[in-house]
């Protein structure tokens, strides 16, 4: 695991806009990933070979609202455990930052809910439900 570091920086935009492209998320312009990124709160990437391969962020409010969003692994990497090392990372953000009656919340995509699950997120539902506005 030494040959992947941690480390606790914002993605720079190419990296970004790759990694959500190549690990099945939804792509973005540079546009709106240079507008997005600097609304970070807290970032978490790993790089291998001075290619980041993975990544996390924290946007919200910085007091009331939290979310994590952009968890993302290169699929050449997966199954290594960096997804964990990323969400630890968040998570002690979140411990160190966030006051006792923030809500943290984050959207889990088909079998990531095993992963965020490790780290005490619980589904909302029945109580709530997630909903989303997609702008076209």
């Amino acid at each position: 695991m030494s040959e992947y570091q941690l480390l606790q920086r914002t993605p720079d935009i190419e990296a970004y806009r790759r990694l959500r492209a190549e690990s099945g998320l939804s792509p973005k312009t540079e546009e709106t990933a240079r507008r997005g990124l600097a609304g970070t709160l807290f970032a978490a990437q790993i790089v291998h070979d001075g290619q980041t391969v993975g990544m996390g962020r924290v946007i919200g409010d910085g007091g009331c609202f939290y979310q994590v969003v952009d968890i993302a692994v290169l699929p050449a990497h997966q199954g290594r455990g960096l997804g964990k090392r990323i969400m630890a990372a968040i998570c002690g953000y979140i411990d160190r930052e966030a006051p006792a009656s923030a809500y943290v919340s984050l959207i889990a995509d088909g079998d990531a809910r095993h992963l965020y699950a490790q780290f005490g997120f619980e589904p909302t539902a029945p109580r709530s439900e997630g909903m989303a506005l997609f702008k076209r």
